[in-house]
């Protein structure tokens, strides 16, 4: 792939833009199978036994933010794989994962009889209710319209949608139930995932789109201005289905789905993938000048001490603290992660700290943390972009940026430059790509936000650090500007 072609590629809206693809090329490639179309030939019986015989429970999934994906630690981690571990735990049993790319791969595999049951974000649908038996359900979700909240007013109602500039994924669920309003709304259906489209409308380069509730959820983490318009469908039940070979297993599924225990998993899932959302203001200058003042005098020593030790700026130190925690010692999340530097429990162990709130153990644990990940790096990479790269993989983990180093040669890309690193880093989040990758799905926009604040944190906060030779970053610019001035 040429550099031009893949420039082209990366942003979401060029397709139509450019005129490579018209408006009624669009619709055909919408009028394909959708989600609740079965593209299963037939089920077959299954040879498998049941896991109170055999002690394993055979799942098939899929590579995605809402179902099973490697964290930042390359271990296996998302909310379906939460669920499925804890109802097998439960019973005594071990979970064999066959991770598929698609929902149709996903219907395919429980058609063929080699698991017993999948557990891939699946909506319950009656097409759906004619092959399997369905399992229990564990999340209620609508599908939204999202805006830029700077916008201007936003839309109450599809009729508001009247010259709003709208784009939805081709073959998703959405231009269906765009096409079935009363009166249809006009859209556009883009080659792009939705996380793809999501980030176009933070970036100010499409009005609005439309994605499940709880991908929205998701994706506000890291897309600040995203706002909820309204709901443009009813509640959509997300469950299981089953193989219908194992209808007992269906039963034992569904009691344990209503147990305490199981109550109490689906909270904690619900509160660790989707409900919880940071209390930081990403934007706000007045707060952290505020907390220059009255929170980082009582950890500047510590600061310096560390880096120091670990040969980092201490402006830097400050600046990934203030971003992991505004310097708050006590931080903690429903993920796992706590302190000043917000390390998980894993990662503590393995740089000997014993107490995640201790600040001075904390701020420690982090520069040397991200020291490792500096020196992992090849030594030619030239500054700054190596302490990019490893801000980085602080953020989302070793494995993936790898990852991505690897697609950024196969795309003729630099994977030593940052601003290239940031372009690339993005398409993580695509199917097409992340499905030939080791560690396969990442949130591959979060590195390069995380990366872009702490950069605008450290500009702000470095007179602190007076004595420090490192030059001030100017803010780096969206990737989407970037890419509309190439």
């Amino acid at each position: 792939m040429s550099t031009d072609s893949y420039i082209h590629s990366l942003h979401p809206l060029r397709w139509w833009r450019s005129g490579l693809m018209t408006a009624s090329a669009v619709v055909l490639m919408a009028c394909g199978p959708g989600e609740g179309q079965s593209e299963v030939p037939g089920v077959a019986g299954s040879s498998l036994e049941h896991p109170e015989s055999t002690g394993e429970l055979m799942v098939v999934t899929r590579n995605a933010p809402t179902t099973w994906f490697y964290d930042r630690h390359t271990e296996t981690a998302g909310p379906e794989h939460d669920l499925v571990e804890a109802f097998a735990a439960a019973r005594g049993w071990e979970v064999e994962w066959k991770v598929v790319d698609s929902v149709g791969e996903v219907l395919k595999t429980l058609a063929s009889g080699e698991v017993h049951m999948a557990a891939a974000g699946l909506t319950h649908l009656e097409s759906r209710d004619e092959d399997f038996l369905r399992g229990p359900q564990h999340t209620e979700v609508t599908e939204q319209v999202v805006c830029h909240r700077d916008r201007g007013s936003l839309p109450e109602s599809a009729a508001d949608l009247d010259g709003v500039e709208l784009a939805v994924s081709a073959g998703s669920a959405y231009v269906e139930t765009l096409q079935a309003l009363d009166e249809p709304v006009a859209h556009r259906a883009e080659p792009e995932g939705t996380e793809r489209l999501l980030a176009a409308v933070e970036e100010g380069e499409l009005d609005c789109t439309v994605a499940d509730s709880h991908i929205v959820e998701l994706n506000q983490r890291i897309f600040p201005h995203l706002e909820v318009a309204f709901d443009v469908s009813d509640e959509r039940a997300i469950g299981w289905y089953l193989h219908p070979d194992f209808d007992e297993l269906a039963a034992q599924a569904g009691a344990w789905m209503d147990t305490d225990e199981g109550t109490q998993v689906r909270a904690r899932v619900d509160e660790q993938y989707y409900a919880y959302v940071p209390e930081f203001d990403f934007v706000d200058l007045r707060a952290l000048t505020r907390r220059i003042d009255q929170r980082l005098p009582d950890f500047r020593p510590v600061f310096e001490e560390a880096a120091d030790e670990y040969e980092l700026p201490a402006d830097l130190l400050a600046a990934l603290a203030y971003q992991e925690s505004h310097w708050d010692p006590q931080a903690r999340s429903p993920t796992g992660v706590r302190g000043m530097m917000m390390l998980t429990q894993r990662t503590a162990q393995e740089l000997g700290i014993e107490d995640r709130l201790d600040p001075e153990q904390s701020i420690r644990g982090g520069a040397r943390y991200l020291r490792q990940m500096h020196e992992r790096l090849d030594a030619d990479i030239p500054e700054p972009d190596r302490t990019y790269l490893a801000l980085a993989a602080y953020n989302i983990g070793r494995g993936h940026l790898l990852d991505a180093r690897r697609l950024a040669r196969e795309l003729d890309r630099d994977p030593d430059r940052w601003a290239d690193m940031r372009e690339v880093l993005p398409l993580l989040t695509e199917e097409r790509y992340y499905r030939d990758l080791r560690f396969g799905y990442a949130r591959g926009y979060q590195p390069v936000y995380y990366v872009q604040r702490i950069r605008n944190y450290r500009a702000v906060i470095r007179p602190v650090f007076v004595g420090d030779e490192i030059a001030v970053d100017r803010p780096a610019p969206s990737i989407f500007s970037r890419l509309m001035s190439d």
